[in-house]
């Protein structure tokens, strides 16, 4: 009879004890606390570094789109435009011709303008005033191409440089903190400080790929002048019809 009543009494309790333990688990437990990272955030926990590194940014688009803008308009070509020089040329309609030229406004037709402007003088000389023209054209449509090349460079050198100075400020809490010290206070510092390293990076890459894509323009640009100048000095080269 004891042995049955202690047996009982057992089992009335397991349902308690076994309630018991899940909640001494949930309280050992340590909680997760689910942190979303946004970019305004991080763009504010970098520091004073991303001023800079923004006005670099709205720098690299506004010459990539400005330099597209121009350096589409250079390539629209003519097709009919070096057979009516050639036509003038032929009936020494020189007026006409340059006429034809300041109305297209074009580089080509710039170098072609000049040329026509040097007939008569030696072919030599003709070649060489439509080169130099050549070479303002060019010197034209590659401007602001040095801040291209300056940003990819230097954008990724003042993100490391935010990234070194929030570091230093890290480390510096933690020293501080003393005997209060945790692994978070240098966790949160050094995930701040990277935020420049990424931000520099992705100013750098938008600017190396903006550079690459303009100076491919340019050559094409380029390749077009050499063309129409081969074109023009072989109209001036050609015999004369009896």
């Amino acid at each position: 009879m004891i042995l049955d009543s202690i047996l009982s009494t057992i089992l009335l309790q397991a349902p308690d004890a076994a309630a018991v333990v899940p909640d001494t688990l949930s309280q050992a437990t340590p909680q997760v606390i689910e942190q979303e990272l946004s970019v305004w955030d991080l763009c504010l926990k970098g520091g004073f570094i991303m001023i800079p590194l923004l006005a670099l940014s709205l720098v690299c688009i506004y010459i990539l789109v400005e330099r597209s803008l121009v350096l589409k308009a250079a390539l629209k070509e003519d097709r009919t435009f070096m057979k009516r020089i050639k036509d003038y040329i032929t009936e020494g309609e020189f007026e006409s011709a340059m006429k034809l030229c300041k109305n297209t406004n074009t580089p080509y037709a710039r170098l072609i303008q000049k040329g026509v402007s040097r007939i008569g003088r030696p072919m030599n000389d003709v070649l060489v005033a439509i080169e130099n023209v050549g070479n303002l054209e060019v010197a034209r449509l590659e401007k602001g191409f040095s801040w291209l090349a300056t940003t990819a460079a230097g954008a990724p050198m003042i993100g490391f440089l935010g990234t070194v100075i929030g570091m230093v400020e890290a480390f510096f809490a933690l020293a501080s903190a003393g005997g209060s010290a945790n692994v978070s206070i240098l966790a949160n510092g050094i995930y701040e400080a990277l935020v420049t390293t990424v931000a520099g990076l992705i100013v750098g890459i938008i600017a190396m790929f903006a550079y690459n894509y303009l100076v491919s323009r340019v050559n094409r640009v380029m390749n077009q002048l050499e063309a129409k100048t081969m074109e023009f000095m072989d109209l001036l080269n050609e015999p004369v019809k009896k």
